[in-house]
């Protein structure tokens, strides 16, 4: 049943409507809740805010600037007429005294009001004058925007005063501000000087100025929310080609790459992924490689034992040298299987267990391990003194493959060392016979996963996993192995790992 249902569940994914419906709606959710979006998005919010904190802010400050100057013109009326008032009549050339009706009228002759400014004054409880007269200006626009000596309740409010007064007041086209002076001749009241400023028709300008600040803002916002769309499309172009990229790649083509163009992060992630892509291509044909391989090498066992078994007879010698031989395959079998779970351990984190380890006597215990493999004339090359954490099981495990590779290729006659150093921040842990060596040619692959070298006086019956378990070992404690040989001079295989010296012997 399971798989019934998987072959339903490809059939169904392979239905053209349903893979372009999946990915329309992929791409929908994708566009929706992308990273062009929301970057656009909080562009133009952040740009929107901006753009009104601005207007609000320039606004503010204009109304701000035409409530000083509205003050200012106000204070300035006020304190002109005062002035004139304590100095003497142009026409007589003697102080005004009490004509207040003179003062007034000397002032209106030679004052001319700003634009939206009415100056009124009042002589016992009537109107006297005003300016401006309401006349037409040249470029055809009535001087004042309202007459207020027409208003009859602003005049009886102003006419009567006996107390310098400011205050704001309504009229027909808004609010105006106002300062009203008495003028009093001893000590009664007899004239009032009133000078009004037309607030709200002077605030339209201010409003049509934040308009303006507004439509532009409103413009720069589009403009900006087109550039900022525009910049995300360039920005993550290659990041859809990343993504492009990895739908393209299937299980056997890793040969597709990302063009790296210039200097900042999106090309760091194309060349990063073009590296990821690289070791991926390698180590899915290294993969393959093992595969194959593996299934050749324990093809052939099973194929051996196989035919043997159906070809034996009742022959109690026959079965006999059958069953060995069914050992002797069965035991190789084992062995591969062993080797293989130890490579793949060397993945898992818990492969190594280090500890603090003295190597003298380490070197010491691996030579005398090793002399039980074969024959040979075993020699102590160096033994170093100190101490390293590493883990010892393993370091012995790759050292006893490194001896018995060397049983493999030499002869009882021929003489097999091992060795260790300390020093300059390196262990160094070697094995040197004096076999026929290892030609050039083979150098590079020796290492590789089921590889059997063709040197020496026979070759290896092994499964050829020996050398990449020792090379494993060392890059698990974060180093390497390195060959040293010379055809017919021997070989000389050293495991150079970290010093990692324990904290009480540094």
């Amino acid at each position: 049943m399971r798989a019934s249902a998987g072959v339903l569940d490809r059939a169904s994914s392979s239905v053209p409507g349903t893979t372009m419906r999946g990915r329309f709606r992929r791409r929908v959710l994708t566009f929706l809740g992308g990273i062009r979006l929301r970057l656009v998005w909080w562009f133009i919010v952040v740009l929107a805010l901006a753009t009104a904190g601005s207007v609000i802010l320039v606004r503010q400050v204009l109304v701000q600037r035409l409530d000083a100057r509205i003050e200012a013109d106000l204070v300035q009326e006020v304190d002109e007429i005062r002035r004139l008032a304590g100095g003497n009549d142009p026409a007589t050339g003697e102080p005004f005294g009490d004509r207040v009706d003179r003062i007034f009228d000397v002032f209106l002759e030679r004052n001319i009001p700003a634009e939206h400014e009415s100056l009124l004054t009042f002589v016992d409880g009537r109107l006297h004058g005003y300016s401006p007269h309401d006349e037409v200006t040249p470029l055809g626009e009535v001087h004042s925007p309202y007459p207020l000596q027409d208003d009859p309740g602003l005049i009886a409010r102003w006419a009567t005063l006996d107390e310098s007064e400011r205050g704001r007041a309504d009229t027909p086209v808004g609010a105006i501000e106002y300062a009203a002076v008495p003028f009093r001749v001893d000590g009664d009241p007899r004239g009032v000087f009133v000078v009004a400023n037309f607030r709200d028709l002077q605030r339209a300008d201010t409003d049509a100025a934040s308009l303006a600040a507004a439509m532009v803002g409103l413009v720069m916002l589009l403009i900006g929310s087109t550039l900022a769309i525009r910049l995300a499309e360039r920005i993550l172009a290659p990041v859809r080609l990343v993504t492009r990229t990895a739908r393209s790649i299937s299980e056997t083509d890793f040969s597709r790459r990302i063009p790296v163009r210039g200097y900042d992060e999106i090309s760091e992630l194309s060349a990063t992924f073009n590296d990821m892509l690289e070791r991926l291509e390698s180590a899915f044909a290294t993969q393959r490689r093992f595969i194959d391989d593996a299934g050749h090498e324990l093809r052939t066992p099973i194929t051996v034992i196989r035919g043997h078994l159906e070809v034996m007879g009742e022959d109690p010698e026959d079965r006999r040298r059958t069953l060995e031989l069914v050992a002797d395959e069965l035991e190789r079998m084992s062995r591969m299987v062993d080797d293989l779970l130890t490579l793949a351990r060397t993945e898992r984190p818990d492969f190594l267990r280090a500890r603090v380890v003295d190597i003298d006597e380490l070197t010491s215990r691996m030579l005398d391990t090793a002399r039980g493999l074969a024959a040979r004339d075993w020699r102590l090359d160096a033994r170093a003194t100190g101490r390293a954490v590493v883990d010892e099981q393993r370091l012995m495990q790759a050292v006893l493959q490194l001896a018995a590779n060397a049983v493999r290729h030499t002869t009882p006659d021929d003489a097999i060392a091992i060795g260790s150093s300390l020093g300059g921040g390196e262990l160094r842990v070697w094995v040197r016979d004096t076999g026929p060596g290892v030609p050039a040619q083979e150098r590079e692959r020796i290492f590789e996963r089921f590889y059997r070298g063709r040197s020496g006086y026979r070759r290896s019956d092994g499964a050829g996993l020996g050398l990449s378990i020792v090379q494993a070992i060392a890059e698990a404690h974060g180093g390497r192995v390195d060959l040293d040989s010379q055809p017919g001079q021997g070989a000389t295989f050293t495991v150079v790992l970290p010093a990692r010296i324990p904290e009480d012997a540094a």
